[in-house]
């Protein structure tokens, strides 16, 4: 005796017409960030654009969105980096579901502009990675583990700067100043 197989039809949305369990790309971009513009930082700086462009573009399953960066940016806020601003605007807008940079400290050395951040982006159901400590803002743990290594990344940052504000100090009263290079050409 045959059996009759009745086939069912995708479940469609009702808006777009698209079937519901259709798989979709995750659009994906990098961030990129050094915190001077030394040329050894370049190398870094370099390493890290490509780095991350190949590794979103070999993925089957994710569309590049692009790579986003700030170079030679030192501050401890996130105001004056153009390029981590305009990469949160793009994702609000709907245009990046996931956002992959090396380290919590590459993202943000502010605790506070770190959460802020990570939360207004998990509200738009955006996820960021944080591959060296493999860190997905969506996961349940994500953000105590977010708070802790923002917390270090801040004080690790207000320590280096304690330390060169004390080494010119420490300069400046043993009457050493800091010379600049000069180029005789111009």
């Amino acid at each position: 005796m045959a059996k009759t197989i009745t086939k069912i039809p995708a479940s469609v949305n009702r808006y777009t017409a698209k079937p519901i369990n259709e798989k979709k790309k995750r659009r994906v971009a990098g961030y990129a960030r050094v915190s001077t513009d030394h040329e050894e930082q370049t190398t870094s700086y370099e390493a890290q654009m490509d780095y991350y462009t190949n590794y979103i573009t070999s993925c089957d399953d994710w569309e590049f969105a692009g790579m986003y960066s700030d170079e030679g940016i030192t501050v401890t806020n996130t105001k004056k980096r153009d390029g981590f601003n305009q990469m949160v605007e793009d994702a609000l807008a709907g245009k990046i579901d996931l956002i992959i940079t090396k380290s919590v400290s590459r993202f943000a050395r502010n605790t506070v502009d770190s959460l802020t951040t990570v939360r207004e982006l998990k509200e738009k159901g955006v996820e960021i990675y944080f591959e060296k400590e493999n860190i997905w803002t969506l996961d349940a743990k994500g953000e105590l583990l977010i708070t802790i290594m923002s917390s270090l990344a801040q004080e690790e940052s207000r320590s280096i700067s304690e330390n060169t504000t004390w080494g010119k100090r420490k300069m400046f009263a043993d009457g050493k100043t800091i010379k600049k290079h000069v180029n005789p050409t111009i």
